[in-house]
């Protein structure tokens, strides 16, 4: 996966998003104003920052070398997965489940509202 792959499949949930607030370089994907993945699209290797359950977190760290805690994120909820060192399937995988941690967090009203999205 390179980072349009990635871009492109990050934007491909309900109302994702793609931002730009701390840098031109780093793209942050949100839905509903909540970030679910950080990327410099650009840069080698390519890491993406995904939100991940702690316990999940942990087990990834240590079955996966190119997974550890997410740089300048909080280390207990966030993961950096560097992209190519790992299966396609697992980074979709991976980002998938971040988008629906975020969702998960959301307002029902809000969840209610993707859902029909």
């Amino acid at each position: 996966m390179n980072g349009a792959q990635l871009r492109s499949f990050a934007l491909d949930f309900n109302e994702a998003v793609e931002e730009f607030p701390f840098t031109p370089e780093t793209s942050v994907f949100k839905v509903l104003g909540k970030m679910f993945a950080l990327s410099a699209l650009d840069t080698r290797p390519l890491t993406v920052n995904l939100k991940c359950d702690p316990d999940e977190a942990v087990r990834l760290r240590e079955e996966y070398p190119a997974i550890v805690p997410g740089w300048h994120m909080n280390k207990r909820h966030w993961n950096t997965v560097t992209v190519g060192d790992l299966p396609a399937k697992l980074v979709r995988e991976l980002i998938e489940d971040s988008y629906d941690l975020v969702v998960a967090g959301l307002p029902r009203a809000e969840r209610l509202r993707l859902d029909r999205a």
